[in-house]
Order: structure tokens, then C-alpha cells, then sequence
């Protein structure tokens, strides 16, 4: 492996910078909960693809029907293996959902989430048909950038990993040798002086304040240095004697209670971007070089704004560099920090994980929903290269930024050693590239593939037309308890189905890419909650979407032959309607396309399979019961707690001066917004409003 066999030390200013010995027999196994047995296919699968890991298979394919357990499947096989694993998901949705699946099945191990720039950021980019420059956002979500943190230190800290990623994990992220060297080791009865100790902070990239604390902050009190962790909401109180620490104390950052001290923690940097100064220097006399050049590229070819606009931006770029170490779009440049020959494959996400000896990787990777994921994948490369080309080409930035871009293809398949491919729907490079084809079709809840029906588009006897029938079915459905879901060609026609169905009072709500990430989980969970009836949706509600409280799913022109409506996405379709004993599809065709023979087909072929298994073995169909949840609970959860700890601090003060109390925590909400701190603002907001409910103002 890559990480070496002993501690990597070196001191700096008394202080020491140490790699721990992370990868020792020692270290605990993936531990996966014992509540969960497999069942049905899952035996026999899980057995299959861990055999084929052990006899050094590259590719295999777990072929699973909607349903079946993949999941599960895949984290038996995970336990088994014991190896850090990547699962790679096509969307943001998915990814969130299979996190909170895998933090269920491993609640002892270590599972991350990590979502890339390019999911939540417009990026930079230039229109020259409307002389349109879109600055790259600026504003980061702290909390997508903490657990990106907490993924890259887990990998680098520990054996049992699992992280959970979209697509854009293969976009280029800092060198993990510079990252994982530069981090701080702070002890109790360490030699430390409060100025060694800012200047150390200060050169990993953490940033001192003199409000509230922050991820990748820190404020210095006299003798005391306080210090949130990029990839932690717990303060580190540093407390300094003499000229030694003293104590280290862990302190709720909401409620400033001390949660316990430790003797020791280690501080990553607070950006992913590190470099050494030795490297950095070159790298700033290489940037210069390489303006220079352009510039006088651009003086030959008559290009006198785009010379202008290229100097202006790159100077101001490099004097940041040089004073403070770091500047917006630092990514642009990392070729010249990494030390990289152009055209060489950036650092990604994948570069922190294990290797082996010879450098090959030492790791799991599994691509959810293959038949989507992996054309996504062999996609990123070119759409990046066109807005990088038109950035260079105006002047915006310089040849060095298209270094900065997304794997290819055959980059991405030399670096994840081992891969499992999960589908109910395996595509043509599946099939070719797979060792071992593992089929999953018996589902251990003995549900069976929904009855699928076809009723023309337009009226036409008894039928009033897809859009009315589809209502009449949605009502009747919705009446026993049922949710719905409707899938339309265009995002247009999803956003007046959505209306028009209100109107007939049916509580409706569309959904497609224009919805933010976590607006769409938000609308997902409310639909299994009952606070919608029906999703109208495109082609986002196809794959890997856990929703067993759908018993109707309406297909809409289902025989416009194209992308939406081909044999794969039609059985992805109505594999959303298998995790319910009353599920049914419709789909809505005036004509019988091939995709929808086959995918008909293939559904009866499947519910045959499962009807012979429950009668050999008894069993009786049972519809999915789920709990609720969604990657916003753990957000949720700590608002709750932080709400109840401030409640619990205030107590003594609520029983001697209730209204004093709720005029100064009034007074604090207004000035946390003042500060822009709206986090601690809709905490205390809350706890006003529940001492106002206990003192009977509400």
C-alpha cells in the first residue's frame, strides 16, 4: 500500500506535523448489522461475487431487479472482502439515499459522503455568442465541504471506509501526499507558543475570526485558541501555560458546553489544494512562464483584450498565491503545483485511496446503476474540455486550467482496481466487460413485478385519453392509501401536469434537474410522508429511487421510442412500482414499440420466476416497510439536540426571569443574523419559540 509501514514525522516551530500509523492488523473489520440476513438470490449472489474478488476478477456484474436488495447484497460483500470501497452513484438523489442505506448496514464504520464542486456550483464558464462571463459561485456549502473533509481524512486515517460519491468524484481534487503531510498533531504538554501556533493554523489554511467559530476557523483569547475542524462541528479549546498546552478540551459548538477533554487530535488543512513552499515556488515561476507565453500568443494573433484580460487575471491570481497561499480557482493552476506534465491526469478523489505495492489499487469499487452511471463517467472528460477551450481561447484563463478537468475513461478504469457493476438493466459494456454476470431476481419479500397494462394515448373507447384516465386510476390509488407517480417527456409538460393535477385536488409536485439537490430529497420524503399524492417527474424517477408507498405508476407517451422511453428505461420505470404489494403500471401508447414488448416481456418473465418461488417456499408477498429518512435527518437530529441542550442550559434562568430570557435570546437571534450566522439564528429562534410555548405566549 501507499501509506507507509511507520509514523512520518517533522517538526516546525515546536510543533509536530505526523502521518499516523494507520494501516495496522489492529484496525477494526467492516462490521455489518446483525438485524439484516440475507435472503432469497442474496445468499447465493453475495457468495458468488465474493468468490469472484478472491480469484482477482476486475469485472463482474450483479444483476438485480428493482427490489431485490443490491444494496444489501453489495455490503455483505463489502464485510466480506474488509477492503475501503467507493460506490459510485449518477446523481446527487441517489447518492444521498445509498449513504444513509450504507450508514444502516455499517453504524460502527466509517461512511462518507462526498459530492464534488461540479454537483452544487455553477462552474466558471463563457459564452461568446452573448459576451457572457458566469464567474465560478464562490460560496460554499459548508456542509457539503465538511463531509468532503471528513472523506478524504477517513481515507486517510482509517481501513473501513466506505464512501459514497457522485460521478464528479473523478474531477480533479489536491495531491493527497501534500494533504495528508502537512496535518497537525496537538498534544497536551506540548512545547507551543500561541504566535507559533496562529502562524501554523494560519499556513494549513484555517482562518481567524473574531465571531463566531466556524469550520476551518479559529480565534485566539489571550492564553486560549479555539479551533473548529474543517470536517467537524465540535470547538478544540487550546489552552496555553507557560509555554506548554495544558489542557485540550472538546466544547459543543451551540450550546459551549465542555463535551471532555482528550490528550490529542490531529488537524487537517481546511483546503484540498496543498503545497509544500519549495514546490510552490517553482510552480509560481511556472505559472509566470506560462503567461508570458500566451500573452505573446495572443500579440501574434491581434488578440489585444484577450492579452489584457489574461494578465489581469493571472497577476492578481499569483500575488494572492504568493501572499497568502491561496486564491479562488486555485484548482486552474494545480498542474503546476502538482508537479504534473501537461495532459497528465489530474489528483481525484480516487487518489486517496489504498494502494498496493506495485501502485495498483487496493480497493472495492462499486458502480450503482451501471447502465446510466458508466456512460456518465466516459461523458464528464469532453463536456469539460469545450467550456475549458472557450475559457482559454477568450483569455480567462490560462492552457494549464484544461489540466484541471475529469478522468477519461480508460483513466478512470486504471485507477479503481476491482469493480462490481449493480442493474436490473445491464448495458452493452457490462455484458462485454464482465468476468461474471450474477443474476438477483428473487426478492427475499417474495414481491412480485407489477402488472403492467397498455391504454392508448389518445381517447379512444372507454378510455377518455393518458391524461384523464391517468387521474381517474391516481385518485382511485391515492384513495386506499397509495402514492403516484407520473412520468412525462419534458420538464415543461412535467410542470403543468403538476399544476393541472392540483387543480383537480390532487396534491401534486413535479420534479426534474432544475430542482436543488436537497430540495429533491426533501420532496421525495415528503411524498412517502403523505404530504404529497403524486411526483410528476422525467427521467430522474427512473433508477435507484426507494419509494415502497407507490402502488400507480402512469407512463406517458410511452411509445416515443428515444432515450426516455427504451427497453432499459421503461423496466427501470416500472421497477419502481415492485417494492408494493398493489403496484401497477400504465403505460399510455397508441402503437406497440419494441422496447415496450421487451420490457413487458422481461416483467412477465420475471414475475414467473418469483411466483414459482414463493409457491415452493410458501411464502406470502409483503409490501416494503421502510423508515423515512433522508440524508437531511442527520441534520435534523443535531438542529434537535442543539435546540434542546440551550433549553437545558437556560433552564434556571427560564424559572427566575422567564421574559428577560426571551428578550435576550431575542437580542442574540437578531445579532447572529447581523453577523450573517443563520445557522445559530434558527437554533435560538426555535428555543425562543419553545420557551414561549412553556410559559403559555403561544
Amino acid at each position: 500500500m501507499r501509506r507507509p509501514k511507520g509514523p512520518v514525522a517533522r517538526k516546525r516551530r515546536g510543533f509536530l506535523f505526523l502521518l499516523p500509523n494507520v494501516y495496522t492488523s489492529e484496525m477494526p473489520v467492516f462490521k455489518i448489522n446483525n438485524e439484516f440476513k440475507p435472503a432469497g438470490d442474496q445468499p447465493k449472489a453475495i457468495k458468488g461475487l465474493v468468490e469472484g474478488i478472491k480469484k482477482g476478477l476486475r469485472h463482474q456484474t450483479l444483476l438485480g431487479v428493482t427490489g431485490s436488495g443490491k444494496t444489501f447484497t453489495a455490503a455483505n460483500v463489502i464485510a466480506q472482502v474488509g477492503k475501503p470501497t467507493l460506490v459510485i452513484a449518477h446523481n446527487k438523489t441517489l447518492a444521498a439515499q445509498l449513504a444513509q442505506e450504507y450508514r444502516e448496514f455499517f453504524p460502527e464504520n466509517a461512511v462518507h459522503y462526498f459530492v464534488s464542486y461540479y454537483d452544487y456550483y455553477q462552474p466558471e464558464a463563457y459564452l461568446p455568442t452573448t459576451d457572457t462571463y458566469i464567474e465560478k459561485e464562490a460560496m460554499i456549502n459548508e456542509e457539503i465541504e465538511r463531509l468532503r473533509h471528513a472523506s478524504t481524512q477517513a481515507l486517510l486515517t482509517r481501513k473501513d471506509v466506505i464512501i459514497v460519491a457522485s460521478v464528479s468524484c473523478i474531477y480533479g481534487l489536491g495531491n493527497p501526499e501534500e494533504y495528508e503531510k502537512v496535518n497537525l498533531k496537538i498534544e497536551k504538554g506540548q512545547s507551543a507558543s500561541r504566535a507559533d501556533m496562529i502562524r501554523e493554523l494560519i499556513d494549513i489554511h484555517y482562518t481567524r475570526t473574531n465571531s463566531d467559530i466556524k469550520p476551518g476557523t479559529f480565534r485566539a483569547l489571550g492564553n486560549v485558541i479555539e479551533i473548529m475542524p474543517v470536517s467537524e462541528r465540535i470547538i478544540y479549546r487550546i489552552e496555553i501555560e507557560g509555554k506548554n498546552i495544558s489542557v485540550i478540551k472538546r466544547i459543543d459548538a451551540v450550546s459551549q458546553t465542555i463535551i471532555n477533554e482528550v490528550d490529542v487530535f490531529f488537524l487537517f488543512p481546511a483546503k484540498h489544494f496543498i503545497t509544500g513552499d519549495k514546490a510552490a515556488g517553482k510552480a509560481l515561476k511556472s505559472i509566470k512562464a506560462e503567461l508570458e507565453g500566451q500573452l505573446e500568443k495572443f500579440k501574434e494573433e491581434g488578440k489585444i483584450l484577450e492579452a489584457e484580460r489574461l494578465k489581469r487575471r493571472t497577476t492578481y491570481d499569483l500575488a494572492m498565491l504568493r501572499e497568502v497561499g491561496y486564491t479562488n480557482g486555485i484548482e486552474n493552476y494545480s498542474r503546476h503545483f502538482s508537479g504534473k506534465k501537461p495532459g497528465e491526469a489530474p489528483y481525484t478523489l480516487l487518489d486517496y485511496f489504498p494502494k498496493k505495492a506495485d501502485g495498483s489499487a487496493d480497493f472495492l469499487t462499486i458502480i450503482d446503476e451501471s447502465h446510466v452511471t458508466v456512460p456518465q463517467i466516459g461523458g464528464m472528460y469532453a463536456g469539460d474540455k469545450s467550456r475549458k477551450d472557450t475559457l482559454v481561447e477568450h483569455g480567462f484563463r490560462l492552457p494549464s486550467a484544461r489540466d484541471n478537468r475529469p478522468l477519461k475513461f480508460d483513466e478512470f478504469s486504471e485507477r479503481v482496481g476491482q469493480v462490481i457493476y449493480t442493474t436490473a438493466t445491464p448495458a452493452k459494456y457490462e455484458k462485454e466487460k464482465s468476468q461474471q454476470v450474477v443474476e438477483q431476481i428473487i426478492r427475499p419479500t417474495g414481491l412480485i413485478d407489477p402488472e403492467v397494462t397498455v391504454r392508448p394515448i389518445q381517447s379512444k373507447g372507454k378510455y377518455e385519453g393518458q391524461i384523464q384516465d391517468f387521474i381517474s386510476e391516481a385518485v382511485k390509488a391515492i384513495e386506499k392509501g397509495g402514492r403516484v407517480i407520473a412520468t412525462t417527456l419534458t420538464k415543461r409538460m412535467a410542470e403543468d401536469l403538476s399544476e393541472y393535477l392540483k387543480e383537480k385536488k390532487i396534491k401534486a409536485e413535479y420534479l426534474h434537474s432544475d430542482i436543488k439537490t436537497i430540495e429533491r430529497i426533501e420532496i421525495l420524503t415528503s411524498l412517502r410522508r403523505g404530504e404529497f399524492d403524486c411526483i410528476v417527474g422525467v427521467n430522474l424517477l427512473r433508477e435507484g429511487l426507494d419509494l415502497p408507498e407507490v402502488t400507480l405508476i402512469g407512463i406517458l407517451d410511452a411509445d416515443k421510442e428515444g432515450f426516455l422511453r427504451s427497453e432499459t428505461s421503461l423496466i427501470q420505470i416500472i421497477g419502481r412500482a415492485a417494492r408494493n404489494l398493489e403496484g401497477r403500471v400504465i403505460l399510455y401508447a397508441d402503437r406497440m414499440t419494441g422496447s415496450m414488448k421487451y420490457a413487458i416481456d422481461e416483467t412477465a418473465r420475471r414475475r414467473k420466476i418469483q411466483t414459482e418461488y414463493n409457491k415452493k417456499h410458501n411464502i406470502t408477498p409483503k409490501t416494503i416497510i421502510k423508515k423515512i429518512k433522508d440524508i437531511t435527518d442527520t441534520l435534523e437530529r443535531e438542529h434537535h439536540q442543539a435546540v434542546g441542550l440551550l433549553l437545558e442550559t437556560d433552564a434556571a434562568m427560564f424559572k427566575k426571569a422567564p421574559k428577560k430570557l426571551i428578550k435576550m435570546k431575542k437580542q442574540e437571534m437578531e445579532d447572529a443574523v447581523k453577523n450573517l450566522d443563520f445557522e445559530t439564528a434558527v437554533i435560538i429562534r426555535d428555543e425562543i419559540r419553545a420557551l414561549e410555548t412553556k410559559l403559555g405566549l403561544k
